[in-house]
């Protein structure tokens, strides 16, 4: 496994969940997080889940009610965002094949400004092949459809009369306010640990975020193939942190994930209301301060 460099920062923690109605609300749930010294909150999205279910679940087996059951990411973390100061928020992740640009360009700058600019916007293409095709996204095709979406969003962040032309997005000059408080806009965190992942982060990316599978390659033993991808681009090495979904909450894994150069790990908390959640987290702080 690759060392850490002594200068390297300490890790950062974060905690994922799916928010729900029959969960913790998002706003406690970030004043929770804050209070116990974490960095950043990540809430992940699905707009609905087909009936048909024929899309096979990742995680294997039945899928958990809260994919069809979960808030829209951009108004829960504006919740979470209106009761904390300092704490991240992070989509973890946003299926931008899902969703037009223009506003989800909108949706991003307008958290990130009202958030004084905390957002962390991770990305991705999901898996479940008739959800994107209800909302006219081919799954063949899903990652060129991703590619020009967040071109195009990019284009809106940083250019006063921003217009772009391509296969799936197209628009002319126009007018786009407000601008991301950060600048030149917020981290495009990729998510995902597919065959060509790698080349999204590399060309679009900010940071890489794959998930820990239990019975599945570890996607920490990647992290000296993509800083040498970013080296090979004439990018920094380093200029895509990792971060690690559903990290395992014990001290010494912890830090073999540092050593291996993981600069953020994410625990997950269930979808359940706060008397299950909250032990939960002081656990996982104890572990984080330990």
């Amino acid at each position: 496994m690759l060392a850490r460099e002594p200068e390297e920062a300490p890790m950062d923690y974060g905690v994922l969940m799916f928010a729900t109605e029959y969960a913790i609300a998002p706003d406690e749930l970030a004043r929770a997080l804050e209070e116990r010294g974490f960095e950043s909150l990540w809430l992940p999205e699905h707009t609905h889940i087909p009936a048909s279910r024929e899309s096979p679940w990742p995680g294997g087996g039945d899928l958990p009610r809260e994919y069809w059951s979960t808030y829209d990411p951009f108004v829960a973390l504006t919740a979470a965002a209106a009761a904390t100061r300092r704490l991240k928020l992070g989509t973890g992740i946003c299926l931008v094949i899902e969703r037009d640009p223009i506003i989800t360009a909108k949706e991003v700058a307008s958290l990130d400004r009202l958030s004084g600019g905390r957002v962390l916007f991770g990305i991705g293409g999901g898996w479940n092949a008739e959800e994107m095709a209800h909302h006219g996204t081919r799954f063949k095709t899903r990652w060129r459809l991703l590619r020009e979406r967040v071109l195009a969003m990019k284009e809106i962040w940083t250019k006063r009369e921003p217009e772009f032309h391509g296969e799936f997005v197209n628009f002319d000059r126009m007018w786009a306010d407000p601008k991301p408080l950060q600048q030149p806009h917020p981290p495009v965190i990729v998510g995902g640990d597919g065959a060509t992942t790698f080349d999204r982060v590399v060309e679009l990316g900010d940071g890489w975020m794959p998930i820990l599978r239990p019975k599945r390659p570890n996607p920490v033993e990647r992290i000296p193939e993509l800083r040498e991808r970013l080296r090979r681009a004439g990018r920094d090495p380093k200029s895509a942190p990792v971060s690690l979904c559903f990290a395992p909450p014990e001290r010494r894994a912890l830090d073999a994930l540092a050593a291996a150069g993981v600069e953020r790990a994410i625990f997950g908390v269930p979808s359940e209301p706060r008397d299950a959640v909250l032990p939960r987290l002081d656990a996982y702080a104890a572990v984080m301060r330990a």
